[in-house]
């Protein structure tokens, strides 16, 4: 019985994948559980730390088929964590109480905390799988509509002209950036854990740091410098890079919402026959991509914060602030997953109506043009002045409802300078994109090969 919207049969498609969920279930996390015993039992073998006999006899029972999840669900509920359960599965399994050996000088957080930094690695390698598909639904728009005037939008108001691919390559640029960031980070947070009780590997007189490194080793994670039973900047870390990757997700959906609307129509997510419909209004096509990737991905924000919290831990082991990372972890990368495949969704297949963003460009009869006209005017009569005459003729052509390149004609202090081909020239979007193309094939020319 499903509770959650990441568990529901009805909404797990909409807001996460099956992979990340995969990733995060019950029967992954148990197997790399039994992963990771295999793992400690075989170096530990090999070293001579416990007879190979029992080494082998272990990593024979180290499979998910093998383990009894009803009976480890009742054992974590007595305990408190599975770990123990596992391992007393485990043992009873091996022959001859060779699975005594089992576990030999780790604690429950040594073999959690890896198995969870396992888990992270296969949840980024699904995160950079689509923030490579993003950046290249992103690359192809910005060239595109590298030429493509559009209205540039500042506090809600129309602003001055800018491109669509010159917007696009912004949302590029983040993107990039956030790919540069993961890359970054996997040394930081890709690191195994094996500390014992207090993280001095006391329990082990002998190996102890032969056993810590061939176990990282055998996991292909970096080995510790020390232990990190509570200290969680690394998980925090990856939370932290979830936040910041949802936040540009979040970006764009505000935006493709914006463009949606009525009034402005300027892209459209992609058609599908009945998607965002409404049950009452035949004629909405919401944006309902958007709509998932604004929740998602405010909840991931929240869960970063959560992590953040879990990094005040007490002492040497924590009483609480790890079980935060238990809850908001799984969570978080599943939500991503669902932001991360709307988003490529809605941009492999956005529709853009370039005659709509002209129209509204043209919506002011050149009011838009207007810094334009105030720093082609600058040279012959000051920039200050240009700018309070302008704004009057503003004003004017609001109140007269006529063009503003003919009110512009018409004023003695302008026409001296300025005929009507040379004020045409200054009122045309299209002289007005500034460095926009630069800056789009900047972007596209940084990309990451």
């Amino acid at each position: 019985m499903a509770s959650t919207i990441i568990d529901s049969a009805i909404f797990q498609g909409i807001f996460s994948s099956d992979a990340m969920r995969a990733v995060w279930s019950d029967e992954n996390r148990t197997q790399k559980y039994l992963d990771i015993e295999a793992a400690l039992a075989k170096v530990q073998g090999q070293l001579g730390l416990i007879p190979q006999e029992a080494a082998d006899e272990i990593i024979s029972h180290c499979q998910l088929d093998q383990i009894d999840m009803a009976k480890l669900r009742q054992q974590t509920e007595r305990i408190g964590y599975p770990i123990l359960g596992v391992v007393s599965q485990l043992n009873l399994l091996c022959r001859d109480k060779l699975g005594e050996y089992c576990h030999w000088g780790a604690t429950t957080q040594d073999i959690t905390d890896t198995a969870t930094v396992l888990q992270i690695r296969e949840g980024l390698e699904l995160v950079d799988a689509e923030l490579a598909a993003i950046s290249a639904a992103l690359a192809k728009l910005c060239r595109e509509h590298r030429d493509t005037p559009m209205i540039g939008r500042s506090n809600l108001q129309q602003a001055i002209p800018v491109t669509f691919g010159y917007k696009m390559a912004g949302l590029l640029s983040a993107v990039e950036r956030h790919r540069e960031r993961l890359a970054q980070l996997r040394p930081r947070v890709l690191v195994g854990e094996f500390a014992g009780a207090a993280g001095t590997l006391a329990s082990l007189q002998t190996g102890a740091m032969d056993t810590q490194a061939a176990l990282c080793a055998e996991l292909g994670l970096a080995q510790p410098v020390i232990a990190w039973h509570t200290i969680r900047d690394n998980i925090a870390e990856v939370g932290a890079f979830l936040g910041l990757v949802g936040g540009t997700l979040g970006k764009l959906s505000m935006d493709v919402k914006l463009m949606m609307q009525t009034e402005v129509g300027e892209v459209f997510e992609p058609y599908a026959h009945g998607r965002g419909s409404s049950s009452t209004m035949p004629q909405k096509r919401n944006p309902i991509s958007s709509c998932y990737i604004h929740a998602a991905i405010s909840v991931v924000r929240q869960h970063a914060a959560a992590l953040m919290d879990a990094m005040v831990a007490d002492h040497e082991r924590s009483t609480g602030p790890w079980e935060i990372e238990w809850i908001v972890l799984p969570e978080a990368f599943c939500l991503m997953a669902g932001a991360l495949r709307q988003s490529r969704l809605v941009l492999e297949g956005l529709e853009v109506d370039v005659a709509a963003m002209r129209r509204n460009i043209d919506m002011t009869h050149g009011l838009v043009m207007s810094e334009a006209v105030m720093m082609g005017l600058g040279p012959y009569i000051g920039r200050e002045y240009a700018h309070d005459l302008v704004y009057d003729i503003c004003r004017a052509a609001v109140k007269e409802q006529r063009p503003l390149l003919d009110l512009l004609c018409e004023h003695p202090e302008i026409n001296k300078h300025l005929d009507r081909p040379a004020l045409a020239a200054l009122c045309d979007p299209s002289n007005y994109l500034g460095q926009s193309g630069v800056m789009v094939d900047r972007v596209l020319d940084s990309l990451t090969q």
